[in-house]
């Protein structure tokens, strides 16, 4: 299994910036996809962009396209996701997610992720 440990999130004004990193350890010979899922207050958690082992299959959710780059560096097993435009209704708690399918993550089966254990993005308007 892997590990997963979330950094970069914080407050931000409207219009801004933040880059979300994830760094995996565990398993991480292993071939996985990863992805970056949000929760806002009352809501259910949705996945934001998923990421194959190589780079090769990206996907992103309509709402964050053209803002939100998602990236992985092999190397440091480590996960970004590049968040601009920020708006505040990007409010919420984003977990960072591993498919060891590296596959269904893709097609919305998520009942063998393993998740990190969050960090709170702000968006003030």
């Amino acid at each position: 299994q892997v590990q997963l440990v979330e950094s970069g999130g914080g407050l931000v004004q409207a219009g801004g910036s933040l880059r979300l990193s994830c760094a995996a350890s565990g398993r991480t010979s292993d071939t996985y996809a990863l992805g970056w899922f949000r929760q806002a207050p009352g809501k259910d958690r949705e996945i934001v962009a998923a990421i194959s082992w190589g780079g090769s299959r990206i996907y992103y959710t309509d709402s964050v396209k053209g803002r939100f780059t998602i990236s992985r560096d092999n190397i440091v097993n480590t996960v970004y996701l590049q968040m601009n435009s920020l708006k505040p209704e990007d409010t919420a708690v984003y977990y960072c997610a591993a498919d060891p399918s590296n596959a269904r993550i893709f097609y919305g089966d998520y009942n063998r992720i393993s998740w990190g254990q969050g960090t709170q993005v702000t968006v003030s308007s």
